[in-house]
């Protein structure tokens, strides 16, 4: 339980911190973040980068301007609260729920990292420890669901 919410709690802090950059930047476009330190390490480019919305995939569907393109960070806080406060929530189905919103993020990190290294060549601190986080979660939801289905057939 203090593992999850610990990687809850700084999934929700990266999370929080990118829509920050992503405001900030908005208001001001000379604006820099704490993590941009140099022109190929700057999480301020790729969050403000079509892939820092929508996981660069709903523009295509809906636009750029849709209520529905909504950015990364945002989909991250309610993530990583889904997470925190399922994971407290005995049985199956939650164990369920949870792993499966996992192999969901673990699929956007490695979407993301894909389009970070290849499309965007850049290296962003911040995305990289939320691919981490993710992964860690993942491995997490992955005992627990085992767990409870060996106990079902035991």
């Amino acid at each position: 339980m203090a593992a999850r919410a610990a990687l809850c709690l700084a999934g929700a802090a990266l999370s929080l911190y990118a829509l920050h950059v992503d405001r900030a930047r908005a208001r001001d476009p000379s604006y820099r973040a704490a993590c941009d330190l140099g022109p190929a390490v700057s999480c301020t480019r790729v969050f403000a980068s079509r892939w820092g919305r929508g996981l660069g995939l709903v523009e295509v569907l809906v636009g750029r301007d849709s209520v529905a393109n909504v950015p990364n960070g945002a989909i991250g806080v309610v993530f990583y609260l889904l997470q925190g406060l399922l994971g407290a929530v005995p049985g199956q189905g939650a164990a369920a729920v949870l792993l499966g919103t996992s192999m969901a993020s673990a699929m956007a990190s490695l979407w993301l990292a894909g389009v970070l290294a290849f499309g965007l060549q850049d290296f962003c601190l911040v995305c990289i420890t939320t691919y981490i986080l993710n992964g860690l979660l993942l491995a997490l939801n992955w005992r627990r669901w085992r767990r409870l289905r060996h106990l079902k057939t035991a």
